[in-house]
């Protein structure tokens, strides 16, 4: 694999003043690192694109899109250059703000959030959206890993969103990328007429807010699949609003997510729209959710029994060496969510080199209803947009079985990796899935002993159905 994200960047300068620490984040045609501006002394980042990209008219684009834009929702570019691999081929990179905290990805894997806090996140979108629209620019790639949550440190009960990643934006001043009839953007959030191929406006990056905040809710994509079945998915219906949600976010999200464009609410009707429900959900008494955005540790002075408690984490460490075992893979991965935490637990094995420890392995997983098999990601559409598989870490092959409770609902995932393609027989299926069954049976056990427990604090020991992760997610 060629490329930045290749490289020991590690050290390196670039334009004399940047000083590469480590990758922060991976895409198909660029990486993310953590840097030191050597001039100011100030951490940032540097998006570096792929020396081997052949499309400097999106590099350029990105660059003439963010240097024109100066909002508080939307991540600030400082510098840009162009810097000569070892090989002599140029490359462009962008200097940004560094922005500390999560993407709102990584949170909704992390644990439930306040549908107040998802209101001041959706607040915090509208308000960027606003403002780039007025200034003829669309985003059209929405998504979670695009909303960066700002973490300033002050034990504030908030984080404040920030917009990032222009790389497919459009403006007046820059001519579409794409050919006619093309799409471009993440497939699980388009819109209605970006699959269809037709023009866009600012309507569209609404829409695909709009699947993001019922998403953070969910916490499951709304359209899950390959570009095409989740295409077809979102021209034949639209989103399922679950009935847990009170009538002013059902009222939101129906109209954000509107098939006909000139029915969602755009510009300052939006931000007026998001401002109401903020106020709505802080003046609601029976919201018992957190205050704070970002859960603290569990409280070592809990009554819950410790025993019950490490029942899960001991089940899950055997359960994926077990499971490594059965494919003869390096890597195997599990992850369940629960009413009080989201588990996760990875298995390496001795052949798996330290980048792969560094790299966030809690999105590969692909939760769903039933068993999903990549047998070369390569070649596999499903793994496309994926950086595990495109990024350094070259994933080629992915097993995941679904966890499911004794109701059929889908609670996690049980999945194993290999960097080399295979193919996969169903009895190694079938075993996955009675690995998967025992993790199962451990939680439902301890469920089952934690309303032992809590006779005397009567609090719910079962999650309930809207804390977990729907069927078919």
């Amino acid at each position: 694999m060629s490329g930045p994200a290749s490289e020991n960047m590690a050290g390196r300068l670039l334009g004399e003043r940047y000083r590469i620490e480590t990758a922060i984040g991976f895409g198909g045609m660029a990486t993310v690192y953590r840097a030191t501006d050597e001039a100011l002394g100030r951490a940032v980042a540097v998006k570096l694109f792929d020396s081997i990209s052949h499309d400097p008219a999106r590099q350029e684009s990105e660059l003439a899109v963010l240097a024109s834009l100066d909002h508080h929702g939307v991540v600030n570019l400082y510098d840009a250059g162009v810097d000569r691999d070892d090989f002599g081929r140029s490359r462009r990179y962008l200097v940004m703000a560094l922005v500390t905290g999560q993407n709102l990805h990584e949170r909704i894997l992390v644990s439930p959030i306040a549908s107040r806090h998802i209101a001041e996140i959706g607040y915090d979108m509208a308000e960027a959206l606003e403002y780039i629209h007025a200034r003829n620019v669309l985003h059209r790639d929405i998504k979670p890993a695009n909303i960066l949550l700002v973490d300033y440190g002050s034990d504030a009960p908030r984080a404040r969103a920030k917009l990032t990643d222009f790389g497919i934006a459009l403006s007046d001043d820059i001519e579409r990328m794409t050919a006619e009839g093309v799409t471009t953007g993440t497939a699980a959030y388009l819109s209605p007429e970006q699959v269809a191929g037709a023009p866009l406006t600012p309507s569209s990056d609404v829409y695909s807010l709009g699947l993001v905040l019922l998403q953070s809710f969910t916490r499951a994509i709304e359209f899950p699949g390959s570009m095409v079945e989740s295409a077809m998915a979102r021209l034949s219906r639209g989103p399922v609003i679950p009935d847990f949600l009170p009538p002013h976010w059902h009222a939101l999200l129906s109209a954000m997510t509107a098939r006909d464009p000139e029915q969602r609410p755009v510009g300052l009707e939006l931000v007026s729209m998001l401002q109401q429900v903020v106020i709505a959900d802080s003046a609601r008494q029976e919201d018992t959710e957190a205050d704070t955005f970002y859960p603290s540790d569990p409280d070592p002075s809990s009554d819950r029994s410790a025993i019950l408690d490490t029942i899960p984490d001991e089940a899950l460490h055997r359960v994926t060496a077990m499971a490594a075992r059965l494919f003869s893979a390096p890597i195997s991965i599990v992850s369940v969510v629960d009413h009080d935490r989201t588990w996760f637990r990875s298995h390496y094995g001795p052949e798996v080199g330290q980048i792969a420890r560094e790299v966030d392995l809690r999105t590969a997983t692909i939760p769903r209803a039933e068993p999903v098999i990549i047998e070369d990601g390569q070649t596999d559409p499903r793994s496309q947009d994926n950086h595990l598989f495109t990024g350094p870490l070259g994933l080629r092959f992915y097993v995941g079985v679904p966890l499911k409770r004794n109701d059929g609902q889908t609670i996690g995932t049980l999945s194993v990796l290999d960097f080399t393609p295979r193919t996969t027989t169903a009895t190694e299926v079938a075993n996955l899935q009675d690995l998967a069954a025992l993790v199962v049976a451990q939680l439902e056990a301890r469920h089952e002993g934690l309303r032992t427990v809590e006779m005397a604090d009567p609090r719910p020991a079962f999650p309930p159905q809207s804390d977990l992760l729907p069927s078919g997610a």
